[in-house]
Formats: C-alpha cells, structure tokens, sequence
C-alpha cells in the first residue's frame, strides 16, 4: 500500500479515469490518453458521501425514511448506494485494465495485479471488523476478563463477511471473468449468474427444512443464503463470524455475493460503451437508454423474485444497476457534456479517496458509538451520545438532530479529503 501525489491515482476497485495530457514536445507513445471524463469521479463521490450520511445518524432509533434501509422486500434511496458503487466499479476496473492493456501489460501481469488489489481491499474490510482488536464491552462467561480474554473474545465473533469485502470478491470476480471473454461470452456469464441463483434461491428445498426457497424469501433466517451463512461462517465453539446483529444470516455472505458480482460486471458492460470512441452524446443516450431497459426488466423480475437488498435478489441486480446508469447518464449530461462543474468540486474530493473515506470514517464511528465512553448525566454512555444530546439533540427536533448529526460528520470528513485532494495525496492499493 502507498500514497502518491499524482491525482487521480486511487482505490483498487475503482482505478484512475483519468490520463495526462500530452504535451507538445513529447512525440505520443503506444495508445493515445483517453478523455477525462470528471463525471465518474463525482458519480462515485456522490455515492461515498451518501453512504457516510446514511452510516452515521446521531440517533438511529430517528431517521428519516428515505436515510433508512428497506425493512426485507422493496427498496429505499439508502438500499442504493452499495450497489451504485460496485457499478463504477465495474466500469473503473474495465477502463483501467483497457489502459494497462494499451500500455502493453499482459494477462499475467494483470491478472496478479487484480488478485493483490482484491486481496489488500479483502483485508482492509477484515481488520475494519476486527478494529480495535478486542472486546470492548461484557465478555460473555467471564466476569472479569483480562485484555488476552478480551482480544480472543473479539478474535472468536469477528464479522468476516463486509462491504469491503463484498467490493473485492465482486471487483477481482468481474476483472478476470471479462479478462479474456467476448461480449457474447460474459452475457452468458452474467446470466448464468443471475438465473442460477434465482433457481437456486427459489426452486431448491432449504436443507434442515426441506422448504422450496420461494416459500423462505419472506423470513430471513430461512432462506437458503442464511443457511449456507450459518455452514460456512458459524463454526461453533471457534466462534460465530455472522453479521452480530443478527446471527443467523449475513447481509454480505457468501451465496449472495454471486449476484453482486454481476452488479459488478454490468458495470464493466456500461465501461466498455463509455470507453467507446463514439460521440459523447452518442454514449450519454445508449446509456440512459439501456439503463432504463434494465430498470424495468428488474422492477418485472421483482414480482416474482422480489427486489432485496439483503438478498442481493436478481430483480435488485438489474433494477439498481438500471438506476445507475441513467442516473450517471444525467452526470455525464450535466458535467461533461453541459460542462457544468462548479458543483462537483466537493464530491470529487470523497471520490479520488473513497478507501481513505471508508476505512477512516468506519474506525471513527466505531470510537465515538462504542469504544470510547464518558460520563454523561450519571451514565457512562459513549462520545458519539453524549456529543449528539448536547449540541444537537437539546435544540433540534430528534429527526432533525439526528440528520444534521449525520450532515456533520459528512462535512469532517469533507475537510479531511478536501485537505488530502488539495496536497494531491491519494491512497494507492
């Protein structure tokens, strides 16, 4: 892992989109630099932003709906961000490898640089989970645990499953399935993904219970991905790995990251076209066009295999990958075509350094929700309550305080990428 100053240099996931100009004495090498399109940077800035708001409420027991996640079947605004960002992944990764391809890579060399970046993202998410290290808070069966019982106690219930972790499985999945396949070949894929796991979450009997799985997708803990969770990630007295808030199942587990990875690979579809030498506005309107296809093969499939974030269903596959690409279609429109750009500087901030907003934000979060505690009102409570009732929920209504709670945090980290963008410093995987 490095830093470097050269802009635009970033995320493993989502590689620079963004080439030096040749300048007029040195005589072009290899394949010309493609256009800078600034759009993609804001795109995935808009969706790094967005997951801070949503992530980090003042209170979480009061916020608006659109900041919360569907309760099963359906979908909000926040159910969108996830799958929007592996879509720019996926058109990021093409892009990239394109231009290593043109500098003369080969697929040796590619391959091992995708399999380093996915396994460095694989293991940021993992230490994200395990941070700080040790358990915290009670330790179930012992009543007063030392730090080692406490660092085992965490090795033993550490999530494995996660975002990042999702991000670089689908990321190095979708790279080297479209590595050296035709069009033609990763439609096939992709399909075979999405309809396989349709049959396989729909038609196939649960084992233990013996129910087809349509009849499950109603009850989380039922279905069959929280069964394959609960046999690859509950290991018994090595500890329970699921999501701690539920153990039973995981919103990231393993069966459904399959369709995440075609989340990722219709990204890379939407990277070929953008990475087209057509006209912009050629590219701008197939891409709204073909997004809005999607959105509503996606909204049919949902009546039958219903849209679920938690489920990662192949309705949500192509109803949010169909809402992502007419909604950088607009983008694209509006900042590269319109050349309208006085807004986007702040986005582009969180979208040249997401990993550095992920990671950070996520180890802030876990200090001022849980690990750092102080004394307030008599109670120990942690930092993030007792900051939120004092300067936010003592003036404001709970919504209200718990949203602008939400907003500050974005705008801290705003001034932490801001400072980094200014200096040129991005983090390299």
């Amino acid at each position: 892992m490095t830093t470097t100053a050269r802009p635009g240099a970033g995320y493993p996931t989502t590689p620079d989109t963004r080439q030096p100009a040749p300048t007029a004495t040195a005589a072009p090498t290899g394949a010309p630099p493609r256009e800078r399109l600034r759009s993609l940077d804001v795109f995935r800035g808009m969706t790094v932003a967005a997951m801070l708001l949503v992530n980090d409420p003042g209170s979480w027991g009061n916020i608006y709906a659109p900041f919360e996640h569907a309760a099963w079947h359906g979908w909000t605004p926040t159910d969108l961000i996830f799958p929007f960002f592996l879509f720019i992944v996926g058109i990021t990764t093409h892009l990239s490898l394109s231009a290593r391809r043109a500098r003369g890579a080969d697929d040796g060399a590619i391959m091992r640089q995708v399999l380093r970046r996915a396994a460095l993202i694989f293991l940021f998410g993992f230490l994200l989970n395990l941070f700080p290290f040790f358990t915290w808070g009670k330790v179930a069966g012992v009543a007063d645990p030392s730090f080692a019982d406490r660092v085992l106690d965490r090795l033993l219930h550490v999530r494995i499953p996660g975002v990042l972790q999702r991000i670089a499985i689908a990321y190095a999945a979708a790279a080297l399935l479209t590595l050296r396949t035709t069009l033609k070949q990763q439609v096939v894929i992709l399909a075979a993904l999405l309809y396989g796991y349709w049959f396989a979450m729909t038609l196939l009997p649960v084992p233990g219970s013996g129910t087809m799985g349509a009849l499950t997708l109603g009850h989380a803990p039922a279905t069959l991905a929280a069964w394959v969770d609960r046999a690859l990630l509950d290991w018994g007295r090595f500890g329970n790995h699921l999501w701690n808030q539920t153990g039973t199942w995981d919103p990231e587990g393993p069966l459904s990251t399959i369709p995440a990875i075609g989340t990722a690979m219709l990204g890379v579809f939407a990277g070929r076209w953008i990475g087209s030498p057509r006209p912009l506005f050629e590219r701008i309107t197939g891409l709204f066009g073909a997004g809005a296809v999607a959105m509503m093969l996606g909204a049919m499939w949902g009546w039958s295999f219903p849209i679920n974030k938690n489920l990662w269903t192949s309705s949500y596959v192509l109803f949010t990958a169909g809402l992502a690409a007419t909604s950088l279609a607009a983008c694209m429109w509006i900042i590269d075509a319109l050349q309208l750009r006085g807004w986007t500087r702040p986005f582009v901030a969180f979208g040249v350094n997401p990993i550095v907003a992920f990671v950070g934000s996520g180890m802030m979060a876990r200090l001022i929700y849980s690990v750092i505690q102080v004394n307030f009102d008599g109670q120990r409570v942690p930092l993030q309550t007792a900051v939120y009732k004092v300067a936010f929920a003592s003036w404001l209504q709970p919504k209200d305080a718990s949203l602008l709670f939400a907003i500050t945090f974005v705008l801290v980290w705003f001034a932490v990428l801001s400072a980094l963008h200014r200096r040129g410093i991005v983090l390299k995987v």
